[in-house]
């Protein structure tokens, strides 16, 4: 099923929809600054388990998801004085920013040293989902494992439709895959370059 979101004012009755489904643990794709995502509730096992399997990814690797703000971010993740400084510069952005997790991350969603990949987009219809659920969102490519990522919400339900529950669509993304970027113990690493310049990096 494709859900058309009006991408610079979305509609409050359609998010509400949207949010509906995700609190039932159904599996969404919807657009970011960069490209389309798959998406569910990080505190639902049945949305996590669902895009793991579709993801085919290893439980060890967790996904990364959104926050509506930063200080949204800090529930959810140890912001230092230096990280919160970097992140308030480039966020909303390109950019997902690796932290230590806190507790009340699910084990699901943190690596073995229990850190998270966060990310604030430049998207209203994504933040706009994410605000209404009052807690993040699962963020991962829209895309079969192994192939590149899908720009197209009528692309995306041709190919990955059955294993969706609803996609929603912003318009096209023609964007890279966001900049992974840790912060671990206050020192810049930059883990995949993407959609985020680096260039303010020394």
């Amino acid at each position: 099923m494709i859900l058309h979101i009006n991408p610079e004012n979305p509609q409050p009755r359609l998010i509400s929809q949207v949010v509906s489904r995700l609190k039932q643990g159904e599996l969404i794709a919807y657009p970011t600054d960069t490209i389309y995502g798959l998406g569910c509730d990080i505190f639902n096992q049945r949305g996590v388990k669902k895009i793991y399997q579709i993801k085919q990814r290893d439980p060890r690797k967790p996904f990364s998801f959104i926050c509506a703000d930063l200080s949204d971010v800090a529930n959810y993740a140890q912001v230092s004085n230096f990280a919160f400084k970097i992140m308030r510069r480039h966020l909303p952005g390109p950019y997902t920013f690796v932290l230590e997790a806190t507790r009340i991350v699910p084990n699901s969603l943190t690596t073995r040293q229990k850190t998270v990949g966060i990310r604030i987009p430049d998207d209203q219809i994504a933040l706009a989902i994410v605000r209404e659920l009052g807690h993040p969102l699962v963020t991962t490519s829209a895309n079969i494992s192994g192939q590149g990522p899908l720009h197209d919400p009528h692309e995306i339900d041709t190919v990955m439709g059955r294993m969706l529950d609803l996609v929603v669509d912003g318009g096209m993304r023609l964007g890279d895959n966001s900049t992974i970027i840790s912060l671990i113990d206050d020192q810049i690493e930059v883990l995949r370059e993407g959609g985020g310049d680096i260039s303010w990096i020394d």
